[in-house]
């Protein structure tokens, strides 16, 4: 906790996005930021305590700005930190091989059916040791922050055992304890069949049901519990108990859904009451419509088509419809080996029709609810974390307008300046 009180005065924009703690935003409010221009935010022991213009703000504080820590923000945009809802952070190895045989017309199922993908990062997540697994992933936090990710959920899914798993999530655990980016632990055992039990993938559901979830709940080393219900992975019936049997541990469901072809994954995320289905590439309508009624959280997933060559889930039909969106890298060694929000928001804009207020929506408070911690982050309102990101641009539009770029000049986390013009301070 900082001792000392923290200003940061005078935004061009400041962009709040308050008023959706309690629900995300959907349909035509998620073009609704808030913008304060001339903004100003007063932080004390890493909570905001004060949010107006800076004419009040000044007023109201007269007394002690003396005292206080000053960021300047004139001319520049200030906005929630972004929280990255959709990561496999804890990794090892690299597969640019696999880029190269897409790029010669290999497909994500064939290379991974042959032992690739998934597959190919478990085996080398297996060897790697604790102490590895913490060092490269801590480099990927790092290069987070940089780019304006204060909150992140990280699954497991690269073990598909119950020893790797849990390791995967205990080192996820010492991150969060270590990093100053917050990290919310998702369990994922269910993220592919491993090659031992090819031949019977209903003996490893139940291991994953019966053995697995009931450790990882023990442990509290998750939160939430999720499965890649896909064909030729886990069907919606094998899919539907394993997110039941998390639920009967405590573990909130989410669900890969919907990625390589049409397969229900969206209705049955509405069905077990799933805080998020994501990937949502070939979701049907009745599976949109499903999730609008019950508030299931769409978590899109744009740099995963975009590296895959697909075209991108139907954003701006699932918001039209009602469903809550947010955005997420999908940060992975196979499917999206990419650490940039940034560069997500501008694929949410480009490739799903999404519009430049709606992205930041995307990546802010509802990005918070498809985790469960919009009571905390998410939006610049009093009572919640000091968690900011000041943007080198004149006005939000300019995000998206210079896409391709890292606009982000400071980062505060918990009111402590983090980042200061491209480096972790």
């Amino acid at each position: 906790m900082n001792s000392k009180s923290l200003f940061i005065r005078n935004a061009n924009e400041l962009i709040t996005v308050k008023g959706h703690s309690e629900k995300p935003a959907t349909k035509e409010a998620m073009n609704d930021l808030h913008i304060i221009k001339g903004g100003s935010v007063w932080i004390e022991n890493g909570e905001i305590v004060a949010v107006g213009t800076d004419e009040e703000l000044v007023a109201k504080y007269e007394e002690r700005l003396e005292d206080a820590e000053v960021i300047d923000a004139t001319g520049q945009v200030v906005a929630p930190g972004f929280v990255d809802p959709h990561t496999h952070l804890v990794y090892a190895g690299s597969r640019e091989n696999e880029f190269n045989m897409r790029l010669q017309g290999k497909s994500y199922m064939e290379i991974m059916n042959a032992g690739g993908g998934i597959h190919a990062t478990t085996s080398a997540t297996r060897e790697a040791t604790p102490e590895q697994l913490f060092t490269e992933s801590k480099a990927r936090l790092d290069k987070f922050l940089l780019h304006g990710v204060t909150t992140i959920e990280a699954k497991s899914g690269y073990g598909l055992s119950l020893e790797h798993e849990m390791k995967q999530l205990e080192v996820a655990k010492q991150l969060n304890e270590a990093h100053c980016i917050d990290i919310v632990r998702t369990f994922m055992g269910a993220h592919a069949v491993p090659a031992s039990f090819k031949g019977d993938p209903e003996a490893f559901v139940d291991l994953v049901i019966e053995e697995m979830i009931p450790k990882v709940a023990e442990r509290k080393l998750a939160e939430f519990n999720d499965v890649f219900c896909e064909h030729g992975v886990f069907t919606p019936e094998q899919s539907k108990r394993i997110l039941e049997a998390g639920l009967k541990h405590g573990l909130l469901p989410k669900i890969h859904a919907d990625e390589i072809e049409p397969y229900r994954g969206a209705e049955l995320a509405a069905e077990v009451g799933a805080v998020s289905a994501d990937h949502l590439l070939k979701a049907s309508d009745e599976g949109m419509q499903k999730m609008a009624e019950h508030g299931v959280i769409g978590v899109l997933l744009p740099g995963t088509a975009f590296f895959l060559m697909a075209e991108s889930a139907n954003g701006r039909k699932m918001i039209d419809t009602g469903v809550p969106v947010a955005l997420s890298t999908d940060c992975n060694p196979g499917s999206s080996p990419s650490v940039s929000l940034p560069l997500i928001m501008n694929l949410g804009c480009l490739k799903m029709g999404m519009t430049p207020a709606e992205v930041i929506t995307a990546t802010t408070i509802n990005a918070a609810h498809a985790i469960n911690r919009a009571n905390e982050v998410g939006s610049i309102e009093v009572g919640k974390k000091a968690d900011l990101v000041v943007l080198n641009v004149p006005n939000y539009m300019q995000l998206q307008y210079h896409y391709g770029v890292n606009h982000t000049s400071k980062v505060i986390k918990g009111g402590k300046l983090v980042v200061q013009e491209g480096r972790i301070v």
